[in-house]
């Protein structure tokens, strides 16, 4: 099979389900927690590696950070035969009750993201598939982490968030903060809506589940505020979601 042209594999090798970390430095490391590890291919931002969960093959591969690296990888994963995703990535809390090291399972995403609006309009809702979100929460109760479920906001400018004083459109980037913040959103990050969209478009299923930094609204409001940079829980978690969706396909 040819290989595609941004991923650098025209084969999943049997893969039905990919788990999908932002960073290509960590696509190893959620490797090591499978199977019979092995390196797949690595082109541009894209490093894949391959194992076996339940005795089924299962992808890892990086993404890259922001909407349109993810959408490519979607697309291309799609075309080679992958019909489940999961995101493992990491968050920044928005929501005060959400602290560094939580687990959060992120339902839907608001879409402040770009990439989404060319596949459907801004109406069109981002939300993941209930069957894969329902197993990353029953992984997370299983494993006994603290893990909030529900919506995030998704954007493309990390600094248009941590610097928006600076930004000619800063006045609406901090309206809208506020809003989001209002409608209880719990995190923000930069890859979930596109994730979801184009999963919905090609008729896939996809989950995202994300490990919390810190929270700089509770940095703000004067609230103890733990920074953690180990999303061994969130991955811990996508892992064993990935089982429980394995598990289901063969009852």
């Amino acid at each position: 099979m040819e290989k595609t042209y941004h991923i650098g594999t025209g084969e999943s090798f049997g893969a039905k389900l990919a788990l999908l970390p932002g960073d290509p430095g960590r696509v190893e490391t959620i490797a090591n927690m499978l199977e019979s590890p092995r390196f797949c291919g690595r082109n541009r931002e894209y490093t894949s590696w391959l194992g076996e969960l339940k005795g089924e093959t299962v992808m890892v591969m990086s993404t890259g950070m922001g909407g349109p690296s993810t959408a490519i990888c979607v697309e291309e994963l799609y075309r080679i035969g992958i019909r489940d995703f999961i995101r493992v990535g990491t968050c920044g809390g928005m929501d005060l009750n959400v602290c560094g090291g939580d687990v959060v399972i992120a339902t839907g995403a608001v879409r402040m993201d770009g990439t989404s609006k060319e596949y459907v309009p801004v109406e069109f809702p981002a939300v993941a598939h209930l069957d894969v979100s329902n197993a990353l929460v029953a992984a997370a109760r299983e494993k006994k982490y603290g893990y909030h479920a529900g919506i995030v906001q998704c954007k493309d400018s990390f600094y248009g968030q941590h610097d928006p004083d600076r930004m000619p459109a800063g006045y609406e980037l901090e309206n809208k903060w506020r809003a989001w913040i209002k409608a209880h959103c719990l995190a923000s990050e930069m890859e979930s809506a596109t994730l979801f969209i184009v999963s919905q478009v090609l008729g896939a299923r996809a989950g995202c589940v994300l490990s919390a930094v810190w929270n700089q609204e509770r940095a703000n409001a004067g609230l103890n505020n733990p920074e953690c940079h180990d999303p061994s829980h969130a991955v811990e978690v996508a892992v064993r979601a990935a089982e429980i969706l394995i598990e289901a396909r063969d009852d």
